[in-house]
C-alpha cells in the first residue's frame, strides 16, 4: 500500500512539474503570437531563412524517439529487459542526432552573421530582429530541455540495465518518458511557428 502511495505521489509530482514547463513555453508562444500579429511580413521573411529540411528532419527524429520511449516502457512492463534497453538506446541516439542538427543549423546562421546583436541582424527590420531573437531563445531553451531529457533517459537506461527498474517497479522510466514526451510535444509547436510560418 505504501509503495502505491509513493508511486502516486511521484507521478503527481512529475505532472505538476510538467505543468510548469507548459506554462513556461506557453508564455513564450503567446509572446510569439503577439509579435507575429504586429510583424507578420517580417516573421514570414525570417521563416524563409530557416532550413525546412532541418526542421522537418528533427521533427521526424523526435517523433521516432517518442515511439521508442513508449515502446521501452511497454517492454519493461512485459519483462522484456533487452527490448527496453534497445528502445532506450534508440531514443537517446535520436536525441543526440537532434542536438547535432540544431548545432549545425545554429552554426550556419551564426556563420551568416544572424545571431543576437550581430551587425547583420541589427541591419534587418525590427520584426526580423524579434523573430530571430525568439528563435534563439525558444529553440535554445528547448535544446536545454532535450539535454535534461537525455540525462533522464540515461539514468533510466542504467536503472533498467541494473534491474532497478522492473515490470513491477518502473516509475523512474515512466516519469522520464513523460518528460521526453513533453519535450517532443513542445517541438511539435515550435516547428510550425518558425519553419512553416506563412
Amino acid at each position: 500500500m505504501k509503495a502505491s502511495v509513493d508511486e502516486t505521489g511521484k507521478k503527481m509530482g512529475m505532472w505538476l512539474f510538467l505543468y510548469t514547463e507548459i506554462i513556461l513555453f506557453g508564455g513564450l508562444f503567446v509572446l510569439y503570437a503577439v509579435y507575429f500579429s504586429r510583424f507578420t511580413a517580417d516573421f514570414i521573411q525570417g521563416g524563409k531563412q530557416l532550413s525546412l529540411f532541418f526542421g522537418a528532419f528533427n521533427t521526424v527524429i523526435l517523433l521516432l524517439s517518442s515511439f521508442t520511449v513508449a515502446a521501452s516502457i511497454t517492454a519493461v512492463q512485459k519483462g522484456q529487459k533487452k527490448a527496453a534497453v534497445m528502445n532506450l538506446l534508440v531514443s537517446i541516439l535520436c536525441g543526440v542526432v537532434f542536438l547535432i542538427n540544431k548545432y549545425v543549423e545554429w552554426g550556419e546562421k551564426i556563420h551568416h552573421g544572424i545571431y543576437p546583436n550581430s551587425d547583420t541582424l541589427t541591419g534587418m527590420s525590427s520584426g526580423q530582429n524579434i523573430f530571430f531573437g525568439l528563435y534563439y531563445v525558444i529553440t535554445g531553451l528547448h535544446g536545454l530541455h532535450i539535454i535534461i531529457g537525455l540525462i533522464l533517459l540515461l539514468v533510466a537506461l542504467f536503472a533498467v540495465s541494473s534491474g532497478r527498474v522492473t515490470a513491477s517497479r518502473f516509475m523512474l522510466l515512466e516519469n522520464s518518458g513523460l518528460y521526453w514526451h513533453l519535450v517532443d510535444l513542445i517541438w511539435i509547436f515550435i516547428f510550425p511557428l518558425f519553419y512553416l510560418v506563412i
